[in-house]
């Protein structure tokens, strides 16, 4: 999957100074990485949610500084939002190296129809909704799908060591872990046992009669 573009300008204005950029519609940034010279940046609000929007923390930004002509590879490591609200505060970058291997979290993302939840009774549930994976920047792919049609029972589960990845990618979670799960809807109506309904009416029809003779 292709990077997404994004260009910063270098900062001068820190500390309690941000608080006239925000204001000015402009976020503050910091880029930092391994072997890479820790640089304070600065960008458009609009443009800075927009990556953080589509990027999350598992996709590729090539982000240019300063006009630079070579984009340089970074991923989201923070987002800071005001706790109020929600107001976009400062964005943490960093730069990866092509050949290195790196880890980081990608989300889940259920495929396939599993004939378990013919009954309106069962769902599922994600239990790991990030699975932690060691692969070069280069191959990261932005979700891990697991296919669920092999879900038949309801304790049937996918475990770490049923998820299926790309040539390259290793799964660092524990193999035995539960991702995907049946859950069952306690307290729903039971259907009916053959033959009860017509033991029920018989009682029923005997009642009167039964009442007349002890009257």
């Amino acid at each position: 999957m292709d990077a997404i573009a994004l260009e910063l300008q270098k900062r001068e204005v820190l500390g309690n100074k941000n608080k006239a950029l925000r204001r000015s519609g402009v976020t503050p940034a910091h880029l930092f990485g391994h072997g890479v010279k820790s640089q304070p940046l600065q960008g458009a609000t609009a443009e800075l949610e927009g990556a953080v929007r589509h990027a999350g923390t598992s996709r590729l930004i090539g982000l240019k500084i300063g006009g630079e002509k070579r984009a340089r590879n970074v991923l989201i490591r923070e987002v800071q939002r005001h706790p109020g609200t929600g107001l976009l505060l400062h964005v943490d970058f960093y730069q990866v190296r092509t050949k290195e291997r790196m880890t980081v979290e990608v989300p889940v993302h259920v495929v396939g129809d599993a004939p378990v939840l013919q009954s309106k009774a069962n769902s599922l549930v994600i239990d790991i909704p990030h699975l932690h994976i060691e692969c070069l920047p280069s191959q990261m792919p932005s979700r891990i799908d697991i296919d669920v049609s092999e879900l038949k029972e309801t304790d049937d589960v996918v475990r770490v060591h049923d998820v299926k990845t790309a040539e390259g990618i290793v799964v660092l979670n524990d193999p035995e872990l539960v991702v995907v799960k049946v859950e069952v809807q306690r307290g729903l109506p039971a259907a009916p046992v053959e033959g009860a309904a017509e033991g029920a009416v018989a009682a029923e029809e005997k009642q009167p009669e039964q009442a007349g003779e002890t009257a």
